[in-house]
C-alpha cells in the first residue's frame, strides 16, 4: 500500500472514530432561562461567613460575576447600587461575586469602599461559581426568580437602576412566592 493510500485510510478512520465520540458524547448542559441556577457557597469579601444562593431562596436574587481589573464592572456598579437601594430586601437581593485572584481581597475591600457599595461581595477566587454559570466574560449577571430559576442572563454592564430593569424586577419581586 501506498503511502498516501496509508494516510488516506487512517484520516478516515480517525474521522470515523471522532464522529463515533461526538455523537456518543452528552450534551453539555447549558445554563439557559428556565435552568435551575447553580447553587454555591462563597465567603463573604469581611470573611464574617459564607454566603449560599439557597440562603436567598424565596427571594428575586440578582446574581453579578464581576472584577475590580473590570472597567465595564467599575461603570455599572453605582446603578447596581442605585437598584439595591430602591428594592426591598425582604423580597430582593444582589450577591456580587468578585472573580479577581486568590489574595485580592484588600482590592477588593478598596473598590467597595471607594464606591460605597453596601450590597453583599463574595469571593470566588478560583471562578468555581462562575464556571458553574458558565461565565468567562465580566460583567456578567443572572436574575434568579423566587423559584430558584434563571429569570434572565445579562452580558456586559448595563444601567441597573434604569425604569426598564427597576420595572422588569419590580414584576418579579411582585409575583409570589412558591409555597
Amino acid at each position: 500500500m501506498s503511502k498516501a493510500r496509508a494516510a488516506l485510510v487512517a484520516g478516515l478512520v480517525a474521522a470515523a472514530v471522532f464522529l463515533l465520540l461526538w455523537r456518543t458524547a452528552p450534551a453539555p448542559n447549558v445554563l439557559r432561562t428556565g435552568s435551575t441556577a447553580p447553587g454555591f457557597l462563597l465567603a463573604e469579601l469581611d470573611g464574617r461567613s459564607a454566603r449560599a444562593l439557597a440562603d436567598d431562596r424565596g427571594k428575586v436574587v440578582l446574581v453579578n460575576f464581576w472584577a475590580t481589573w473590570c472597567k465595564p464592572c467599575l461603570d455599572e456598579m453605582p446603578a447596581m447600587q442605585r437598584l439595591y437601594d430602591a428594592l426591598p430586601r425582604e423580597d430582593f437581593e444582589m450577591l456580587a461575586i468578585s472573580v479577581d485572584d486568590p489574595g485580592s481581597e484588600e482590592a477588593v475591600r478598596e473598590f467597595r469602599d471607594r464606591l460605597e457599595l453596601g450590597f453583599p461581595i463574595l469571593l470566588d477566587p478560583g471562578r468555581d461559581a462562575a464556571a458553574s454559570y458558565q461565565t468567562f466574560r465580566f460583567p456578567e449577571s443572572f436574575l434568579v426568580g423566587r423559584d430558584g430559576r434563571i429569570a434572565a442572563r445579562y452580558i456586559g454592564p448595563k444601567e441597573w437602576d434604569s425604569a426598564l430593569y427597576v420595572k422588569h424586577l419590580q414584576d418579579l419581586v411582585a409575583l409570589p412566592a412558591a409555597p
